[in-house]
């Protein structure tokens, strides 16, 4: 299944089940004798927004006629609330259908009947349904505003459930193009221990397979296995089950271990059967023909692919799983040198590309109609809402801004070159301030320096340091030119600088020979421990490298020291000139502690971050070492990651 959409059910599915003064869910039965008993006053409504509820996936018809019937008894008793969630109920049986219109139309007025009566978690959730709406249209731009305002909303109540869903759609929002992958990371990780944090594992799971796409994307397998692995713990004993098995098994065929990848995949299979997910079967039959091709099984492949043409052809679907099935026939008979079914596969794939676009384009034709409706429809609210009075005053403004407009038009032809050409001057020194700024200041607290002029101090309770020195550094500066020193220098350097950010992790400082990063910082998160880590590996790995070549060459070289240790620190910005983002306490100097400790081309780490990590890396405990000024510590060599297997 794809991901965007999944996560687009899983959001319309925390606001259905959200329902005031509603008891357990009972048999629609037993909810119509109560109804039929009941008196005409809120209890009544009550139950018939219940059985409304029960209606919305089978009979979306009846779900509005019976939500219609609360709605009509809520006014009759002035019961606004039960209006509000009426409205809603109806909205949803719309959207049940495909009839946007109709669902924006009544959810504008569910909006309006929360607002009356005060209840900003109707109004955040009813945003947050809208937006779910433009998100399914493909109309990103309306969506990211709709889920922004229910965030903002949520974040003023003190709603911790809606703010992890909020800032998991926009997280999703942003997945969807390649440019925005480190926003949608950044929502995602904010989410995270929110969600965690109020136990709700849906959006656990929700969020850790974003986090996991985010990761697979960027081509980080390591840390997409880990959260897509945490996703499954998450979802264990619901219908998502599979998906995560999936999505681990990708991962696994792009690590080149194929046998836990056809594992993965097979036992999602047999789930999906279980429960009659199609389209998990799809994908399931689509990730066993790819790691089965990868591994060059070719014959294993077309079976697991025919298979998934026969499921998406009984389903109808004639999207990118077909495509994905076609190609991997055609690939995989090409492979066997049976070329009348390469060109029979490679035939159909022609094919349904032409049907893809077209369908393609009546969809962009559909959007484009619906976006039209939704501005005329929002248009004739506008005019029914709005006081007469403050109509014609609007209405005298604006003659007055065209007439001034009509009398000013000469003035603006002459002048206009100039003001374009000095405005976009502006621009463009603005952007280059900006660019420069995010450059030695993480992008939160760039944001809320420029916004505020000042950044305030923060405490964090778990971040993960690490320090990295060089051996040889005296010797090598003897023997370089100025010039060349620096240069490697900085080759080093902007190599961590790559690995660092290929883990989410913050550049803190560098101190002559001397490297800072953190992880878990500014956005706080869980995994900061796994990801300074494989970044430390990489670092030492790529000095090992590098030192082999510098030798080759009869070059002098740097071989490289690295410590590591988690714990609490506080951060801010330092200075009034050449400001610094930087960070203290205990867990900075004990980090510092672990490097000089440490030995050269190994990873050493403190006992607390051993304690987080050993179940996701192999390590050698060294005894407890004397740390200058720290007495005893015990330290851990890291050797290399743990393979998971599920």
């Amino acid at each position: 299944m794809n991901f965007n959409l999944k996560g687009l059910l899983c959001c319309l599915l925390l606001t259905l089940v959200t329902l005031i003064g509603l008891g357990q869910d009972r048999q629609i039965d037993s909810i119509k004798s109560v109804i039929s008993k009941a008196k005409e006053d809120s209890n009544k409504v009550n139950s018939l927004l219940l059985l409304s509820k029960k209606y919305f996936n089978e009979e979306p018809n009846e779900a509005i006629n019976v939500a219609s019937r609360a709605r009509v008894l809520a006014e009759k008793i002035g019961f606004k609330r039960g209006e509000a969630y009426a409205l809603k109920n109806i909205g949803i049986g719309y959207y049940m259908q495909g009839k946007y219109l109709e669902t924006f139309d009544y959810w504008n007025q569910s909006m309006v009947y929360f607002d009356s009566v005060g209840d900003r978690q109707g109004v955040a959730n009813i945003l947050s349904n809208i937006g779910s709406v433009y998100f399914d249209q493909g109309d990103d731009a309306n969506a990211l505003e709709n889920y922004l305002k229910s965030l903002k909303i949520s974040e003023e109540i003190g709603d911790k459930l809606r703010i992890a869903t909020a800032l998991g759609n926009i997280g999703n929002v942003y997945l969807n193009k390649k440019a925005t992958l480190d926003k949608a990371l950044t929502f995602y990780l904010r989410a995270l221990p929110i969600s965690e944090e109020i136990g709700d594992q849906n959006i656990v799971g929700t969020t850790t397979v974003g986090i996991g796409e985010v990761y697979f994307k960027k081509e980080n397998y390591d840390s997409a296995l880990f959260y897509f692995n945490k996703s499954l713990v998450a979802y264990q004993g619901t219908e998502a089950v599979p998906y995560s098995l999936n999505q681990i098994g990708r991962v696994y065929t792009k690590r080149k271990n194929y046998e836990l990848a056809v594992k993965n995949h097979l036992q999602a299979y047999e789930l999906g059967k279980k429960l009659d997910a199609k389209l998990d079967m799809i994908q399931s039959l689509l990730g066993l023909g790819v790691a089965y091709e990868a591994s060059g099984e070719y014959k294993k492949a077309i079976v697991a692919y025919r298979e998934s043409e026969s499921l998406s052809l009984e389903i109808g679907s004639k999207g990118d799983e077909l495509k994905e099935t076609y190609q991997g026939l055609a690939s995989s008979f090409a492979t066997l040198k049976d070329y009348s079914n390469a060109f029979k596969y490679q035939s159909l794939l022609t094919g349904l590309k032409d049907t893809l676009y077209n369908v393609a384009t009546d969809k962009k034709l559909a959007s484009l109609q619906f976006d039209f409706d939704i501005q005329k429809k929002q248009g004739q609210i506008d005019l029914l809402t709005k006081d007469q009075e403050l109509k014609e005053k609007e209405i005298s403004r604006q003659k007055l801004v065209r007439n001034g407009f009509i009398g000013g038009f000469a003035v603006v032809l002459i002048f206009g070159g100039v003001v374009f050409k000095q405005r976009n001057k502006i621009a463009s020194e603005k952007k280059r301030s900006d660019e420069l700024l995010l450059n030695i200041l993480p992008e939160e607290t760039a944001e809320e320096l420029k916004a505020t002029g000042t950044a305030k101090a923060k405490s964090f309770e778990m971040v993960t340091v690490l320090f990295t020195d060089f051996k040889n550094f005296t010797l090598a500066s003897e023997i370089l030119t100025a010039e060349e020193l620096v240069e490697e220098i900085n080759h080093c350097f902007s190599e961590f600088d790559r690995i660092i950010s290929k883990y989410h992790i913050e550049k803190i400082k560098t101190i002559g020979d001397a490297y800072m990063c953190a992880g878990g910082l500014p956005i706080a998160n869980t995994t900061n421990p796994i990801d300074v880590i494989h970044a430390g590996l990489e670092m030492v790995d790529f000095i090992a490298r590098n030192k082999a070549d510098r030798q080759a060459k009869g070059q002098p070289f740097f071989e490289l020291r690295l410590g590591i240790h988690t714990g609490p620190v506080v951060a801010g910005i330092v200075g009034i000139k050449k400001f610094a983002y930087d960070i203290w306490g205990d867990t900075v100097n004990t980090a510092s502690r672990m490097e000089s400790s440490g030995e050269v081309g190994r990873v050493n780490i403190s006992g607390t971050t051993y304690e987080i990590v050993k179940d996701h890396f192999n390590c050698i405990h060294r005894g407890k070492i004397e740390a200058k000024n720290k007495g005893q510590i015990d330290m851990y060599f890291v050797e290399s990651a743990k393979v998971s297997c599920i």
